[in-house]
């Protein structure tokens, strides 16, 4: 009687958590500010699918979600490797976003500098 209702708490503070990392990984994903961030937020979202199917696997007492939990924790290991690969080739790591006040600071800083030493 008590490893029952132990077994159902303990799965209602898992899926609580996992529903948890599942919309903190949402936000990550979103905001990135990066590639990679986001590259690693996917991975993460794998995991916690893994962890989705294995919490539900034990809940309904049906193991065989075991299974399709390794098998989805090795199609994640193969994005994973991909998109490394992607990011890699692509060479620059920073989202190519405007920044109109940065570039122009610097040229404007260049420009001054190079009108000051001419004169």
């Amino acid at each position: 009687m008590f490893a029952e209702s132990f077994l159902d708490i303990s799965i209602n503070i898992s899926l609580a958590m996992l529903v948890s990392a599942f919309l903190l990984i949402i936000v990550r994903i979103v905001r990135g500010p990066t590639l990679p961030d986001r590259v690693l937020a996917l991975d993460m979202l794998v995991a916690v699918g893994i962890g989705f199917i294995a919490v539900i696997g034990i809940k309904t007492g049906f193991f065989l979600y075991i299974d399709v939990a390794i098998a989805l924790g090795l199609i994640g290991f193969l994005a994973t490797v991909a998109f490394a690969r992607y990011v890699l080739s692509r060479g620059s790591t920073v989202d190519e976003a405007p920044d109109p006040e940065g570039d122009l600071n610097i040229i404007n800083q260049e420009t001054r500098h190079s009108a000051a030493g001419e004169e």
